[in-house]
């Protein structure tokens, strides 16, 4: 038996990701905003492998540099050294309990600020704010329910009764 593959899920999954990091948000919580376009193209490698990869993770990120106002490559580099990790521990993941996979993932996101910071001490600009350092907690709490909506509209179990 053979499932019906939603093929429409991943870039929709992906425009809403950008949509949402474009969104205006209050300053007070700017800095707990998760780092949406990274969570949704976690959630691909760690399920698509076949459908994405480092190539696809840099073109995404070239995507998220243009419509964001950043350095062009920043967000590609990101995404290819975020894409890179979950490939190497995809196997593992993969069998997690959400709850473990949330924590790996939070961790995923923390090294990405890393990189951030990295990036930034490189060029550099100036330091980042001390609340950066948040967002990842952000992440790690989205992850169930990210994983689960995606899931649940890639496999098609939202049609069943």
């Amino acid at each position: 038996m053979t499932r019906a593959r939603h093929h429409w899920v991943l870039p929709a999954s992906l425009l809403a990701a950008l949509a949402l990091s474009l969104l205006p948000v209050p300053q007070l919580l700017l800095a707990l905003r998760p780092y949406w376009l990274g969570l949704v193209l976690a959630y691909w490698v760690i399920e698509d492998p076949d459908r994405v990869g480092l190539g696809f993770a840099f073109i995404v990120g070239l995507a998220g540099d243009l419509v964001s106002d950043g350095l062009l490559g920043e967000q590609a580099l990101r995404l290819v050294v975020m894409a890179f990790i979950l490939q190497r521990f995809r196997a593992r993941l993969r069998f997690f309990p959400l709850s473990q996979q949330a924590l790996a993932v939070g961790g995923l996101m923390l090294n990405d600020r890393i990189v951030t910071a990295a990036i930034h001490m490189v060029l550099r600009e100036p330091p980042l704010p001390s609340l950066f350092w948040l967002s990842p907690l952000t992440g790690m709490a989205l992850w169930p329910v990210i994983f689960l909506l995606l899931d649940a509209l890639r496999l098609g179990s939202w049609r069943r009764r």
